[in-house]
């Protein structure tokens, strides 16, 4: 006869205390919470890969929508700064979009003059 000691039931408590919350079976049968805690485990450790790709394509459609209406595109907008020697992440700068209008607007007008210059001196 096996002996289902301490550190069987100690584990099983983990398990279900992770399931809390969790509809039916799950939170409260141990076989049926241990699959459910295994796959959230798994689409947490995914989902926190994830967010940081969402987070940088909001970021990017943001400033992308603020460019445009300062008459450029995002690529033209990103290469001018560059050119300008601004180092600004999307972040601040999806940021400064939805904040902060005018100093953006700025920021554009930078860009597009780095990028004439650019043009004026390759002609």
């Amino acid at each position: 006869m096996r002996v289902k000691g301490p550190s069987s039931k100690k584990h099983k408590k983990k398990i279900l205390k992770l399931a809390k919350g969790y509809y039916g079976q799950k939170s409260r049968v141990y076989r049926r919470a241990k699959e459910q805690v295994l796959r959230s485990l798994q689409y947490e450790y995914r989902d926190r890969r994830l967010r940081k790709r969402e987070f940088r394509r909001l970021w990017i459609t943001r400033i992308n929508i603020a460019a445009r209406l300062n008459g450029l595109s995002y690529s033209q907008f990103m290469h001018g700064l560059k050119l300008a020697g601004i180092e600004l992440n999307r972040k601040v700068l999806a940021d400064m979009a939805v904040s902060d209008p005018e100093g953006f607007k700025k920021l554009a007008e930078i860009s597009k003059a780095k990028l004439e210059e650019k043009q004026t001196a390759n002609v």
